[in-house]
């Protein structure tokens, strides 16, 4: 019998036990517990093989474990209707974004996000959900390009309507895989700013963002999880869980980390 898609507020947003990912014969994930609570904002650092984006892609539920148990929003997988439940877990991945056509307009881009799709003609969506979509590219700073097409807009701008759309199903779980790579320090700090003020609302749901850099971490993220050879290295409160010490374990390098004005920054030892 499929467990209901809705569940209590109380419980945990993503619940993973003895996770464990094999890809090639590879062990990509090994013996995985993570637990997010429903009010948290994650951090997911490690070095690049770490396994940060299989991590998302098993907490998204687009990937099966080798082994183990994997919980999100109350529903267990192997018990539930992915499809339904796929549709409450928000996205930002480099993966969507290189699914989209260049000559969609941003706005469908956000209004697709309600189901999931690439494309606005495979399901009809009313005034109403076009409002929403306008909503939200004015909440993340993009309101004025909502008729321009996708290709046209900067990094930046593009990663400002991946969030958009993101939030377009109204989500019960935020996934953010790099959502800063490629942008330049203007862009950078416009997307840590935003994703910061969305952090502070009680209206936001559980948020995970995946990064290679503690610069790119914004106030209000208040747990970090490290990862290394596909374990992990470390989990808990970001205060109590990243110092010089552990950032240094982790990514093998001898590291100053430092923290001012509710801002990460990283550097080697001298």
């Amino acid at each position: 019998m499929s467990d209901p898609t809705p569940t209590s507020v109380d419980s945990p947003a993503v619940v993973l036990a003895g996770v464990e990912v094999r890809i090639d014969g590879r062990k990509v994930l090994r013996d995985v517990d993570w637990v997010i609570e429903r009010a948290e904002r994650w951090v997911v650092l490690g070095p690049n093989g770490s396994g940060k984006t299989t991590l998302v892609r098993v907490a998204s539920l687009l990937l099966h474990p080798s082994a183990g148990e994997v919980t999100v929003l109350g529903a267990r997988l192997g018990r539930t209707d992915l499809r339904a439940l796929r549709g409450r877990i928000g996205i930002v991945s480099a993966a969507v974004e290189r699914s989209l056509r260049a000559g969609i307009t941003a706005v469908d881009v956000v209004a697709c996000g309600l189901h999931g799709a690439l494309e606005p003609w495979w399901h009809t969506y009313t005034e109403a959900d076009h409002r929403r979509a306008v909503e939200l590219l004015d909440l993340t700073g993009v309101a004025r390009f909502a008729q321009h097409t996708f290709g046209t807009l900067s990094s930046g701008e593009r990663q400002r309507v991946m969030l958009a759309r993101a939030l377009m199903s109204d989500p019960g779980l935020l996934l953010l895989d790099e959502p800063a790579a490629g942008l330049d320090i203007a862009g950078r700090e416009g997307l840590v700013t935003l994703l910061a003020e969305l952090a502070a609302s009680p209206d936001t749901p559980p948020m995970v963002l995946v990064t290679h850099h503690v610069e790119e971490i914004p106030t209000g993220f208040d747990h970090a999880l490290l990862l290394s050879d596909g374990r992990v290295h470390a989990s808990g409160p970001i205060g109590a869980t990243l110092d010089s010490a552990t950032l240094s374990s982790c990514f093998g390098i001898d590291l100053d980390l430092r923290h001012d004005a509710g801002r990460w920054s990283a550097r080697a030892a001298s």
